[in-house]
């Protein structure tokens, strides 16, 4: 019994196995689920519109004459 005993927890580290004797290790999960928010809709306010730009008025023709 010892080190080349299958059943044998020193066994199976020197043959590299697991099992019942020897369970593998978990490891750190790889990928985990992340949480999701879902986006919040606010119904009450009005969408943002531009400000429009202020008019300049046109000029005439007598008063591109005048310049």
């Amino acid at each position: 019994m010892g080190k080349g005993d299958k059943k044998t927890k020193r066994g199976k580290i020197i043959l590299g196995s697991h099992g019942v004797r020897r369970p593998a290790r978990k490891g750190k999960p790889t990928m985990k689920p992340m949480m999701v928010k879902e986006p919040v809709i606010v119904e009450t306010m009005e969408p943002v519109k531009p400000k429009p730009k202020p008019r300049v008025p046109k000029k005439t023709k007598e008063e591109q004459k005048e310049e």
